[in-house]
């Protein structure tokens, strides 16, 4: 029996091919008419037979294999559509902010999960103290790439609250200890 070579998509074109199926969505919900009806109702009939088989692979996987599963990008994103991941949000959400910490922390910064409250997430971030704007660990550029991590790890929570702290700035024993003439 001869083996039949199975073309596999690289992540870049598995991308390009969600945009543009977002468009030709996005296409197909502007455009009147029953035919336009029929098309939606068999997208969503076919995702939803599609996401009953995903849901019978897992049954039937052992639990590391569950995980595995679980870890690939677009696996996991497809389980979290079907509302059928293994693990739930807030594990996911929390070891997406301890992948970033070393680069926070590179940044004079700091993150830190500190949870789920209903469906929104909330980080601890910590900013490097008087350094200025130059060396911050929680600037806007921080706070961005932390929601997008989470809400890119667990897309069932609606939104992530950065609790701002700023560490103390460092002031020389020196400049503590010595009066200014007046």
């Amino acid at each position: 029996m001869a083996e039949v070579a199975t073309a596999r998509l690289a992540d870049a074109d598995v991308e390009a091919r969600l945009v543009r199926l977002d468009q030709a969505l996005d296409g197909l919900e502007s455009a009147p008419g029953p035919t336009t009806r029929t098309a939606a109702e068999a997208v969503a009939l076919l995702t939803e037979v599609y996401g009953e088989a995903l849901a019978r692979v897992l049954d039937r996987a052992d639990e590391q294999l569950a995980e595995r599963l679980a870890e690939d990008e677009l696996l996991g994103h497809l389980l979290v559509l079907h509302d059928i991941h293994p693990e739930p949000a807030e594990r996911r959400a929390a070891r997406a902010v301890e992948r970033l910490r070393p680069a926070v922390q590179e940044r004079g910064g700091d993150v830190e999960w500190a949870g789920v409250e209903g469906q929104v997430a909330r980080v601890r971030l910590t900013t490097g103290g008087g350094c200025g704007s130059g060396c911050g660990g929680g600037g806007d550029e921080v706070t961005d790439a932390v929601r997008a991590a989470v809400l890119a790890a667990a897309p069932e929570l609606t939104a992530v609250e950065p609790l701002t702290e700023t560490a103390p700035a460092f002031v020389p024993l020196t400049t503590l200890t010595h009066r200014s003439a007046p």
